[in-house]
């Protein structure tokens, strides 16, 4: 055998490996979040900006604890973590009491991630799995909202965020009154539309100037942080276009049946949740599948149960049951929708 065929190196696929590592695509991420949480703090003050902090920090703490008991190296300088903290932040209520909080980032993810091996083996969003669970757990304060571009917002907590763990949370609603004088009911865009067919226009739902979850509101400002991740080539479109596409499909054949009670596709696309989970959530890399075919398939069945919940649900969103929906469903979907492989018979038997 010759000397240079001594040197040959067999390797299996994939042979080209691309520049952007995981930890480069998870703080890209954060960057692209960044601009999200800041409007949310302007909006909603200091409380949202401690909710964030507790989030995040708790998510650090607890994946570091549970990496060094299980022996194994910390993972938290991947920055996905610190993705989680964030986006757990953004969902949850302005003034929902930091204790709470700390407690949903510690199960979503002690037991969305976590529990599953840690990044990469998580089947659903961690963030998600912690809103879930803050749901459930702490109801009230989960659903409870407040005045956005309050005058005090700078200088003063929501009454509720500083709580004390186990007590009741502090009633808001002398709090709302006071800063609130023009009569603030108390309702999202979402809630005066399920419930008393009131509508929001537009431009108060792409610019942020409404009510809802600390990061939710601005789906204009999320759709440009978004086109950044698609610009580098860090966030699959097809996903987040497919959920919108088939969100506002669905709401508009609904709106064309009955106009008066059903909200029109504008409406659908940018009220609540549904950006924020379409553009930051729902193309999670690792709760997504990975063929061409399901992709497609995945998003529009978020879109699809995201309004089904919202129009015949108790609630009156449903972007995050959606996802997690099809996160469990995510890897079925793959594997109904892998591709043939090359040179492969079309049928069993053919010749």
């Amino acid at each position: 055998m010759s000397e240079s065929a001594a040197n040959v190196i067999l390797r299996t696929s994939p042979h080209f490996r691309s520049h952007n590592r995981v930890d480069t695509i998870m703080r890209n991420v954060v960057y692209a979040l960044l601009p999200v949480c800041a409007f949310s703090v302007y909006q909603f003050g200091i409380s949202v900006l401690a909710l964030l902090i507790t989030c995040t920090a708790t998510c650090l703490l607890t994946e570091h604890f549970v990496c060094k008991l299980s022996g194994k190296p910390s993972t938290t300088n991947d920055w996905s973590v610190a993705i989680t903290g964030l986006l757990l932040g953004l969902i949850l209520p302005p003034g929902f009491p930091l204790w709470m909080a700390a407690v949903a980032a510690i199960f979503g993810v002690g037991i969305g991630k976590m529990f599953f091996g840690g990044l990469g083996f998580n089947i659903m969003n961690p963030a998600l799995v912690g809103r879930a669970f803050a749901q459930a757990a702490f109801t009230v304060p989960a659903t409870t909202w407040t005045p956005f571009m309050a005058e005090n917002r700078f200088t003063d907590f929501i009454p509720s965020t500083l709580t004390m763990p186990f007590m009741k949370p502090v009633p808001v609603a002398d709090w709302i009154a006071s800063v609130s004088p023009d009569g603030w009911t108390g309702a999202t865009p979402l809630a005066l539309m399920k419930f008393d067919q009131i509508s929001t226009e537009p431009v108060r739902l792409m610019l942020g100037t409404t009510a809802g979850s600390a990061g939710e509101t601005s789906a204009l400002l999320i759709l440009i942080c978004g086109l950044y991740l698609v610009a580098r080539r860090m966030m699959d479109w097809r996903i987040t276009f497919s959920v919108l596409l088939t969100a506002g499909a669905t709401s508009g054949i609904f709106y064309m049946i009955n106009p008066a009670v059903y909200p029109d596709p504008i409406f659908t696309i940018f009220s609540g949740g549904l950006m924020l989970g379409a553009v930051f959530m729902a193309t999670d890399m690792v709760s997504s599948p990975v063929t061409p075919l399901g992709i497609w398939i995945y998003g529009a069945l978020i879109g699809f149960i995201t309004v089904i919940i919202r129009l015949f649900g108790g609630l009156n969103e449903g972007v995050m049951y959606a996802i997690l929906l099809a996160n469990a469903c995510s890897p079925l979907i793959s594997s109904f929708t892998q591709p043939r492989i090359y040179g492969a018979l079309a049928k069993k038997g053919a010749a």
